[in-house]
């Protein structure tokens, strides 16, 4: 009996370890989770990754940012805004059914930002309603690898917004963002390749720089064609009376 005691005490001993308790695995938050090696994704509400744009339509546009996904191009867009380089802005190629482009300070789609231009982020986002993407330059069929290369890595400042989902982009243009709010002031935006009456950014802010209330435009001013004044017609002469003679008797 006593040696049966003595074993088992022995063996409490020694397996003590092993039936330690565990520590709970710490709780995986949004913040601290990533997914095959991505960073985290940033939180929608987080103000420093919310682009707003003032439209002509009538409201603003909150765009959600996606530094996780494309941290280049939100970085650039983050410095142009804050450098009001989108401010006036038209949206000059508006396709119905397809999306709105705009960020060319030219007007006509060949103009971009001084600053040089961006490596492709190709990335897991797709070209869904709402999806805000990179413009670049195209590249002709039956390119060589080096002219479809400088293509895909042409994109500055520009950039469109996704009507309806068009996921045939996917992985071929830099998805940076999305639309979380306003996007009816969006499906506003006058149609064109360009528009007759394009519409406009009239601001674009970053949420954590405390932008003003969206102000709507001032009303167009009433040009009033120049008055032309009548010639004026010269007076009619008065008839001249001549006296008439009379001989005397």
């Amino acid at each position: 009996m006593r040696f049966f005691t003595l074993f088992i005490a022995l063996f409490a001993l020694l397996a003590g370890p092993a039936f330690a308790a565990k520590k709970p695995k710490p709780v995986q938050t949004a913040a601290t989770t990533t997914t095959a090696g991505r960073p985290p994704v940033p939180s929608a509400t987080d103000p420093e990754n919310l682009l707003y744009l003032d439209l002509s339509t009538g409201g603003r546009v909150v765009i959600w940012l996606r530094p996780d996904a494309a941290p280049k191009m939100v970085e650039r867009i983050k410095t142009l805004t804050r450098q009001h380089f989108y401010d006036g802005l038209l949206f000059h190629r508006v396709i119905e059914g397809f999306m709105a482009q705009t960020g060319d300070p030219k007007g006509d789609g060949t103009g971009g930002s001084k600053l040089p231009d961006l490596a492709a982020e190709f990335n897991f986002l797709p070209h869904v309603r709402g999806a805000v993407s990179a413009a670049r330059e195209g590249s002709a069929e039956g390119a060589t690898v080096e002219e479809v290369t400088k293509a895909e890595n042409s994109a500055n400042s520009q950039f469109f917004i996704v009507f309806n989902p068009t996921l045939k982009l996917d992985r071929k243009y830099t998805i940076f963002g999305r639309v979380i709010s306003g996007m009816n002031y969006v499906d506003a935006i006058a149609r064109g390749e360009p528009p007759l009456n394009p519409s406009r950014i009239l601001h674009a802010y970053i949420g954590a720089d405390s932008p003003p209330a969206y102000a709507p435009p001032p009303p167009p001013v009433a040009v009033l064609p120049p008055a032309t004044l009548a010639p004026v017609k010269p007076a009619p002469k008065a008839p001249v009376v001549r006296a008439s003679g009379r001989k005397s008797g």
